[in-house]
């Protein structure tokens, strides 16, 4: 069985990195072309919407996997693939020509229904050191708003090259690993799938990118990494690992996850217009103070990828696990802050202004 899934990953990474050979060349003949403008933190003309193969080849993959060794019910995959189909067709039709807000949150707003009709939703959640923490009838709310909330933070954190493509590969590689440790091959299939596809893609939107993600694709990798800690609720012997996956599923994308919590609260608290494009990110206040963009995302990648350890140590219920991601999360969150505002007042310094930073 090993060597199956070893040949999916490594047939998914070569597909989806083949198909956008042709597909970039597609993307400029449709006109679907990002052109730089003053909140752009690229400079040249670029292809956009490449992750529609990140998609095809995920779905089709997940969907042959089902049909050659059924690892779970068809029914919640289908109401997966369903929600997830529907998120990337809005997302492509949005990367065409931009669609009103309400028509994307529509739509993932209905993907999340369709999961948690599918998979059904959180009542207790573990917590580090706190422990188990009854929601009871809260889940519902409490689920819809993870899933819409990380299928919009996905795409929100798609604005540098490799940032997006490596939390992916980081993040599939994590479910894979947590699958494999909890005896659930429909996870580790699911991720070993989304980190090929994904590093197939990588490596034509590594820095200098030749083509971008798109809505489509960080929409669908957003909505995926929020759905996959539910799957446990539908899968054998679920009961021992179905209250630690809420942590374990932001765990795996916290860069992420905090960045885009702390950004949105910093602007609301300077009473800017939440909704309204910008360049205020963690990651984007690293690129405009002179970072390259390889740097930022090797730098949210390994980031990631202490995420995913603590994770590991989280799901195998180790007792020092609890108080490593208790304490380990808010120092690593804390150091990312402080970070950037160091190098921001180094180029004021340097500049000769002033501002805050925060």
């Amino acid at each position: 069985m090993s060597e199956f899934l070893l040949a999916m990953a490594c047939l998914s990474a070569s597909v989806t990195w083949l198909a956008l050979f042709p597909l970039r060349q597609r993307l400029y003949h449709w006109q679907m072309i990002d052109v730089p403008n003053e909140r752009s933190s690229h400079s040249r003309p670029t292809p956009r919407g490449g992750g529609i193969a990140i998609v095809v080849v995920t779905s089709i993959g997940l969907l042959t996997y089902q049909l050659l060794a059924p690892a779970a019910s068809w029914l919640p995959l289908l109401t997966y693939v369903v929600g997830a189909v529907l998120i990337a067709i809005v997302s492509w039709l949005d990367d065409v020509k931009s669609l009103p807000n309400r028509v994307r949150f529509a739509a993932h707003g209905l993907g999340a229904v369709l999961a948690v009709l599918g998979f059904g939703y959180w009542h207790t959640i573990s917590l580090p050191v706190l422990g188990q923490l009854y929601i009871g009838w809260l889940g519902w709310p409490v689920t819809l708003l993870w899933i819409v909330g990380l299928t919009n933070a996905y795409n929100f954190m798609d604005g540098i090259d490799g940032i997006a493509g490596g939390q992916a590969v980081v993040a599939g590689l994590g479910w894979a690993g947590l699958g494999w440790i909890s005896q659930q091959p429909f996870i580790s299939v699911s991720g070993l799938l989304i980190a090929a596809s994904s590093l197939g893609f990588l490596w034509h939107n590594w820095s200098p990118a030749r083509i971008f993600m798109g809505d489509v694709g960080s929409a669908f990798l957003g909505y995926t990494f929020a759905v996959l800690p539910l799957a446990f609720n539908v899968l054998p012997a679920h009961e021992a690992s179905w209250n630690l996956m809420p942590v374990a599923g932001i765990l795996l994308v916290w860069p992420f996850v905090f960045d885009t919590g702390f950004t949105f609260l910093r602007r609301l608290r300077k009473g800017e217009n939440v909704f309204r494009a910008h360049r205020s990110h963690l990651y984007q206040r690293l690129a405009i103070v002179g970072y390259s963009h390889r740097a930022v995302a090797i730098l949210y990648s390994g980031l990631a990828g202490g995420g995913v350890v603590l994770a590991f140590l989280f799901a195998a219920r180790l007792a020092v696990a609890e108080w490593l991601v208790a304490l380990g999360l808010p120092i690593g969150a804390t150091g990312l802050v402080w970070f950037v505002s160091r190098q921001e007042n180094s180029r004021h310094l340097t500049s000769g202004t002033q501002e805050n930073p925060l």
